[in-house]
């Protein structure tokens, strides 16, 4: 298995007469399948939430569909089952798939009761993955309904940021209406995973079998990202690299002197994940100059082995007298969807001052950003809720989360 990595600049010229540029730098990044590979050992552990608010269907929803997901595992995969209410008990062990009737019987015995204590859950979740880790692609599966009531939200970050750092991905899964999607989605962008909205409880299988398609596609494991800036090149100043494929994460860095570092966790076999980097360049003499120089690290658990490193790669502008532009539409493609992303969160923190007018404002823009994208269905969710205000209608907790996710992700039709 190997990294396949598509370097590209917004403008790869500049004016030679222009003291400062702005250009940005996008790394589409993916795991490239070669022959005779064999699929990679799955390490999965859901951790699924059993308090009251869950009894009946929606307990029984989840159950079927974590029966389904076991059924879908390899001889050789691990599985592990976490739940919790008020506390976290581990119901399965990390263990190879090998009883499955006896799986299904500890999972159709659940009962729903009690509160809900959300980093208890995470804590016994990432002990259980952490236990069939090596050469494995290790995953959770975080479901919960509800707020983190019995619990610590701060400590639940912490965990999360812990898990990437051991290559643990965590995805969460928010169910019904009454989650907290602050919480879950700073989770699962933390632990490189995806947040899912499940919104009909009928369709709880369906989005773990998505999610379980997306595991079974990992070709490498704990991918990091180094870029090497070139004297004279510097980040932007906030918020300056942002994932932006699949879905939308505001990533966090690690800026030493020149060199910067960046985790992406699991790489997908073609589905790529695309990185974001705003770049400042000072002003360059007329000819060819490398501005950064990008180097990647990555495990590859089929081989069992890790750090492996890509040859660097380095990235070049050409400084004009004559400057003419050469724009990368793709690239502008992706400006725009972060823009989109960071729209709308303006818009909440707006609706939050209680600021209305602003918030509309920001929405509209989100909604119109999405037209022009081709996101069809994500631009009527955000102008749907930019009317709603607009007629100072307040938007349902089912709205909020689906306006978040329009500008977060590309809805399906």
């Amino acid at each position: 298995m190997k990294v396949n990595i598509t370097p590209d600049l917004s403008d790869r010229n500049i004016d030679h007469q222009a003291r400062n540029s702005q250009r940005q730098l996008t790394l589409a990044i993916s795991a490239l399948k070669t022959e005779q590979e064999r699929d990679l050992t799955i390490n999965l552990c859901l951790v699924i939430d059993i308090s009251g608010s869950m009894a009946g269907k929606p307990l029984d929803l989840v159950k079927q569909a974590a029966i389904a997901i076991i059924r879908e595992l390899h001889p050789g995969d691990h599985i592990s089952l976490v739940v919790f209410n008020e506390q976290a008990t581990t119901i399965i062990q990390n263990q190879l798939i090998k009883n499955i009737s006896e799986l299904e019987e500890k999972i159709l015995a659940l009962v729903a009761d009690g509160g809900t204590a959300l980093d208890q859950a995470m804590k016994l979740g990432i002990k259980e993955v952490a236990r069939g880790r090596r050469n494995t692609v290790s995953q959770i599966f975080l479901l919960t309904d509800g707020e983190n009531e019995d619990g610590s939200n701060e400590r639940c970050l912490k965990l999360a940021q812990l898990a990437s750092e051991y290559s643990i991905t965590i995805n969460t899964l928010g169910f019904g209406q009454n989650w907290n999607q602050d919480v879950l989605e700073t989770i699962a962008d933390s632990a490189n995973g995806s947040l899912i909205y499940i919104e009909k409880p009928e369709t709880v299988t369906e989005k773990f079998q998505m999610l379980l398609a997306r595991l079974q596609s990992v070709g490498l494991t704990n991918c990091r990202i180094t870029i090497e800036l070139k004297p004279g090149v510097r980040l932007a100043e906030f918020k300056p690299i942002a994932q932006v494929s699949p879905e939308t994460v505001e990533l966090p860095v690690t800026l030493a002197g020149n060199i910067v570092e960046l985790r992406l966790g699991d790489l997908m076999i073609q589905r790529e994940k695309v990185i974001l980097v705003n770049l400042y360049i000072n002003q360059l003499p007329i000819g060819e100059h490398p501005i950064a120089i990008i180097k990647i690290a990555y495990d590859d658990p089929a081989l069992g082995r890790n750090n492996l490193e890509h040859l660097p790669i380095p990235i070049y502008v050409a400084s004009q007298s004559n400057y003419e532009p050469q724009i990368n539409q793709q690239v502008q493609n992706f400006i725009l969807t972060l823009a989109k992303y960071r729209q709308t969160k303006i818009a909440e923190t707006k609706l939050l001052k209680g600021d209305l007018k602003s918030a509309v404002t920001m929405l509209q823009n989100a909604a119109n950003i999405a037209l022009q994208l081709g996101h069809i269905s994500g631009a009527k969710v955000l102008q749907n809720s930019a009317d709603k205000l607009q007629q100072s209608i307040e938007l349902s907790p089912q709205e909020k989360k689906k306006t978040r996710l329009a500008s977060k992700t590309t809805l399906q039709d």
